[in-house]
């Protein structure tokens, strides 16, 4: 039977100084002044459109991605937070988590962002090599990497994580393992860890940059894994490591297919609407011109078909390490776990999967390759 899961909400706030080449998000370069005050204004009443949307519910979690949020004042992100608070109550214990970028051209301190509500910084690290960031685009260097970490740890927040990635241009085994052991040097409670992939409708796409051959990718990802897991971070989703008790909630209630508003330039909602049985997805107006330019911030709200929800869960959850338990399944889907079973039975025989009464449980061959496991269903 259906049931109403936890409630996230998702704000997306588009600038950022200038586009990397590898970024495919909905972000824009800064051109002059941002509009603060009046997009703060407009995320304000594109929220009010989706307060239909929370049925009783308490927040979650919240997570201020982008772009670069930290360009935004403190004053801003406390306004913004403030009346979140008031129309939606919060958990006692919410996570509200924001994307910052290490250097110096944000526009307050950590510390600033902490009084106005936020619990949980993720900085954009990417590497530490200057070198590899000058190549990705960034614009701050490895001291200021550095600088970003400190002044989390000292600004009170319970967590934060750093951005890291591999299979950079050019890069070699020994600067991979160099930038896991310089961020874990920080004392991260949680590292984001992933492989560059080159994506349509970006500069590296149509100027392919030189990249590790495949089996320099497996030799990276491999030990990567092992110098991880020695740091004491724990696996617990594919690119996502933590120590114990620092998960990123928000990120696993995405996972677990649970519910998020997504208010802002081209945020994406996923909402399960108890009383009609349904679930739905929300995709708010892209550009920011346009998404300004009206009080109906709304783009386009889907129904996900029902013969659709067992695959989408799949393709979610899969992301996780942890178990699955089967009356998760039925309570997220409405649907019976007896529609997997045919699916089950292939994964199980190619060892991609195991069973017991009560969870479905990847192999450490079916966490390699999700790809493959997905398939059996399809």
């Amino acid at each position: 039977m259906l049931t109403l899961p936890p409630l996230s909400l998702y704000i997306h706030i588009p600038w950022c100084v200038q586009k990397c080449p590898y970024c495919d998000f909905n972000s824009h370069g800064q051109n002059g002044e941002l509009p603060q005050q009046e997009y703060v204004d407009a995320l304000i009443s594109d929220l009010a459109h989706d307060l239909q949307y929370v049925q009783g519910r308490k927040l979650h979690s919240i997570f201020i991605g982008g772009g670069t949020p930290s360009l935004f004042h403190a004053s801003q992100i406390e306004k913004l937070l403030t009346h979140v608070s008031q129309v939606i109550p919060f958990q006692d214990d919410i996570e509200i988590t924001m994307e910052a970028n290490p250097g110096t051209l944000e526009h307050d301190d950590f510390e600033a962002y902490y009084q106005a509500g936020v619990t949980r910084l993720s900085i954009g690290v990417q590497s530490f090599s200057s070198d590899k960031l000058n190549l990705l685009g960034r614009i701050h260097d490895e001291d200021e990497a550095k600088v970003a970490a400190q002044k989390a740890l000292s600004a009170g927040y319970k967590s934060f994580n750093l951005d890291l990635m591999h299979g950079l241009p050019n890069q070699s085994f020994a600067e991979a393992m160099a930038d896991i052991d310089t961020a874990a040097a920080l004392s991260p409670p949680h590292l984001s860890w992933y492989q560059l992939t080159i994506e349509q409708n970006t500069l590296f796409h149509s100027r392919p940059p030189q990249l590790p051959d495949d089996e320099a990718l497996w030799e990276i990802y491999e030990q990567g894994q092992k110098k991880l897991a020695a740091l004491g971070y724990q696996q617990y989703e594919i690119s996502a490591y933590a120590k114990p008790g620092f998960q990123c909630r928000h990120n696993i209630n995405y996972w677990q297919f649970g519910d998020y508003l997504g208010i802002g330039c081209g945020a994406h909602g996923k909402i399960t609407i108890l009383n009609e049985n349904k679930i739905i997805r929300t995709v708010k107006i892209k550009h920011p011109k346009g998404y300004l330019a009206t009080d109906s911030h709304n783009f386009e709200t889907t129904e996900v078909a029902k013969e659709d929800r067992a695959l989408e869960y799949l393709m979610n959850r899969f992301r996780l390490m942890s178990p699955i338990p089967k009356r998760e399944f039925e309570q997220r889907t409405g649907l019976s776990r007896e529609v997997l079973t045919s699916g089950i039975q292939r994964a199980k025989e190619k060892q991609l999967l195991t069973e017991n009464d009560e969870y479905w449980e990847l192999t450490s061959r079916g966490k390699l390759f999700v790809n493959e496991l997905l398939s059996q269903f399809c």
